[in-house]
């Protein structure tokens, strides 16, 4: 079921690495053409265009686009014990491991009377994307809403796709797992939107029009300042279209896992986290890297039996047999770690002999799961990590989603009048050096230091 890439026997520079592995063909750049017009429609007709374009990809029109609250309390009273109970502990991991990533403002004294202090600032107001197709992902609220929380952003709101098979209370609303999800975070801006039109929506607000109005005014969605969680294809197009508009966390690709294990790594651990991964989406990636021939041999075996047996099975196998799927061999361990460094895999498994130790010298992965017991699914639910990762390689250059994507750093900068004239000659100097006389004159309006031409 899985292809092979044999790279036993040779030294391939990091360009060659990566285009001799396994990788999912996504072209957003296509995706752009059929994505302008729908964010061009939302800009224009706003709240009508969002009903209409429901309707055409969701099956469904949402009685008005903002859940109202009373359907977000029913949503929460409807909620399995065991699944709320398992949402708790995912919130409280997270809400432990993100509060640790708030950073501190830092004064520093570069000279008497001069001050440079680094403020860290969240963002005004922020659109959490939550995925509503092939799964339903209230996990994803978790992932987004609680490092947004914790930075301090002062306005949310969360979009995801209306639901065709909801009924009752909550027909034309997104699925009641997430609506619940939101409610257990003290989320109430909740939006029926989904796909490419949440985007647009989240960057050009809207007027709710199909709501009734309070106090005479009409409820209006109101634009964001950044648009973070994962989606499709059509949702990382609407991204780069609309960046700088809004700034985005990244443009996601399909999910990922790389797992390197040797020839002690158990072949049915293995197998079950590259099926686990393959059922995600039919362009999900699964790839084992090993100098184990045996290993690779038994987890072929064994992720043929568990793709055939799993709920998924059609769109596992689609995944696996995909381009982006498949074994590679490697001569050894350091051979096996220069390509999961190429890979930069979303997630990055390691399984071997002395895994610690492997994982440290590992330089490009969304997030590391170390040893036999932590395995991705742990990661996508309640190990207090975050589970919004870079994908197609982007890891060689972008972070996950933490409470860091939600600041901005803003340097404030206070002199005295003797600190600028202390260095005020220096500044005039580099001036002078690059042609911008006036920059120096900034200066000796101040101090009255002559400048030397």
């Amino acid at each position: 079921m899985l292809s092979t890439t044999d790279l036993r026997g040779t030294d391939l520079s990091v360009t060659e690495l990566r285009a001799a592995l396994p990788r999912a063909e996504y072209d957003v750049e296509a995706a752009l053409h059929a994505v302008t017009p729908i964010v061009a429609d939302v800009a224009e007709r706003g709240a009508e265009a969002l009903l209409e374009l429901a309707e055409r990809f969701d099956g469904v029109r949402p009685q008005r686009l903002r859940v109202p609250a009373e359907v977000m309390q029913r949503a929460l009273e409807l909620l399995d014990p065991d699944v709320r109970r398992a949402l708790e502990v995912s919130i409280e991991r997270a809400r432990l491991v993100h509060a640790d990533q708030v950073r501190t403002d830092v004064t520093t004294q570069v000279s008497p009377g001069g001050t440079v202090t680094e403020r860290w600032v969240p963002v005004d107001r922020v659109g959490l994307y939550v995925p509503g197709g092939l799964a339903v992902y209230p996990s994803s609220v978790v992932m987004n809403v609680v490092p947004a929380q914790i930075a301090g952003v002062s306005s949310l709101a969360v979009a995801s796709p209306p639901q065709r098979d909801n009924a009752g209370e909550l027909a034309g609303y997104p699925h009641p797992t997430i609506l619940a999800a939101c409610a257990l975070l003290g989320v109430d801006e909740v939006y029926a939107t989904g796909g490419a039109q949440a985007v647009a929506a989240f960057a050009h607000g809207f007027d709710d029009t199909p709501a009734e109005p309070v106090d005479g005014r009409v409820p209006r969605c109101e634009p964001v300042s950044l648009v973070t969680g994962p989606g499709n294809v059509y949702v990382a197009a609407a991204k780069r279209l609309l960046k700088g508009l809004i700034g985005i966390d990244s443009e996601a690709g399909p999910t990922e896992i790389a797992v390197l294990a040797d020839a002690g790594a158990d072949p049915e651990h293995v197998a079950a986290d590259l099926v686990s991964q393959a059922e995600h989406d039919p362009l999900a990636a699964s790839v084992l890297v090993t100098d184990s021939t045996e290993l690779a041999a038994a987890v072929e075996e064994a992720v043929t039996r568990r793709a055939l047996a799993t709920k998924h099975s059609e769109r596992v196998q689609t995944a696996l047999t995909g381009p982006q799927s498949g074994v590679v061999l490697v001569d050894d361990l350091d051979a096996g770690l220069a390509v999961v460094n190429a890979y930069g895999a979303e997630h990055l498994e390691i399984i071997t002999a002395d895994s610690p130790a492997v994982a440290a010298r590992v330089r490009n992965a969304g997030a590391v799961f170390v040893g036999t017991y932590s395995p991705v699914s742990l990661g996508d639910y309640a190990a207090g990590s975050n589970h919004v990762l870079p994908t197609g390689g982007c890891a060689c250059h972008s972070s996950g989603l933490s409470v860091q994507s939600f600041l901005r750093g803003i340097h404030v900068i206070h002199y005295d009048e003797q600190a600028l004239a202390e260095v005020g000659q220096h500044v005039v100097t580099l001036a002078e050096a690059e042609d911008l006389p006036a920059h120096g004159e900034a200066v000796t309006a101040r101090t009255g230091q002559t400048v030397a031409r």
